[in-house]
């Protein structure tokens, strides 16, 4: 295979053999888990899961026990610019004093560096990425007094403005609105359109066939990575859930088969 034949067939993210523990106790036990570029990809699974802690293994935040991340074929350094991150909202402190555009313009430090302060081409990528997701018009409001729907807005767009091939997203549609959510998604569909990755901490089976193209099923363990329609089936479904599969994703074991 010839290296431009390599390029083509890299996947984003390459997760091998990962565990990672609390005091001992294992969250993720021994994942293997491939993330094809220019998909839309979805992580799902219980409470417990281990669904967010891969997420910030994966962007270096949690050291593993055992295992190897490769983002782009390469081991990932923090200070690397291949991936725009939208944390939970639950793990931001909101009152901190900042405004909607310094909030963005976080998102360009990247390629700034530390130690150089954003001029107007930043100022006007910034309020490109803030017209993207609908929130121009509050560049100098306080993120402390916007509504959870407008926070994850603001956070989009910083993760816009790092202009990463991979983005990683952990539960973007917690806490919003229909209107909001329905707005999230066609903003991820346009990364996708543009080959970017986009991986999700998601939690609605019943959005997943209609929001994403790839899924993987997570209990600790991996349960199933594939397409969406190869992959909501019971039986993975409830090595999953276990008995609740069929409730929590609306309808009959007959409906998944289909």
């Amino acid at each position: 295979m010839n290296a431009k034949t390599k390029q083509k067939t890299l996947s984003a993210i390459d997760v091998h053999d990962l565990t990672v523990a609390y005091r001992e106790k294992p969250v993720l036990w021994d994942v293997d888990f491939q993330a094809p570029q220019g998909k839309l990809l979805a992580i799902v699974g219980p409470n417990g899961a281990g669904k967010s802690t891969l997420i910030k293994t994966i962007l270096g935040l949690i050291k593993p026990a055992a295992g190897q991340v490769l983002v782009m074929g390469k081991e990932y350094k923090p200070q690397s610019r291949l991936i725009g991150y939208v944390p939970q909202r639950g793990t931001v402190d909101w009152d901190f004093p900042t405004n909607v555009l310094d909030v963005v313009m976080m998102g360009g430090y990247g390629q700034l560096g530390w130690f150089k302060r954003p001029g107007k081409e930043e100022k006007r990528l910034a309020f490109q990425c803030l017209e993207k997701v609908g929130m121009a018009d509050f560049v100098n409001r306080q993120i402390s007094q916007l509504s959870g729907g407008q926070q994850q807005r603001v956070f989009i767009a910083r993760a816009f403005m790092q202009d990463a091939p991979i983005y990683l997203m952990d539960e973007p549609f917690a806490g919003v609105d229909a209107t909001t959510e329905k707005s999230i998604i066609e903003l991820l569909r346009e990364l996708k359109q543009n080959n970017k990755t986009v991986i999700c901490v998601h939690h609605d089976l019943q959005t997943l066939k209609e929001y994403f193209d790839w899924v993987m099923l997570l209990n600790i363990r991996r349960i199933a990575l594939g397409s969406v329609t190869t992959v909501l089936t019971p039986e993975n479904l409830r090595g999953a859930y276990g008995g609740r599969a069929a409730f929590l994703a609306g309808k009959d074991e007959e409906d998944v088969k289909k």
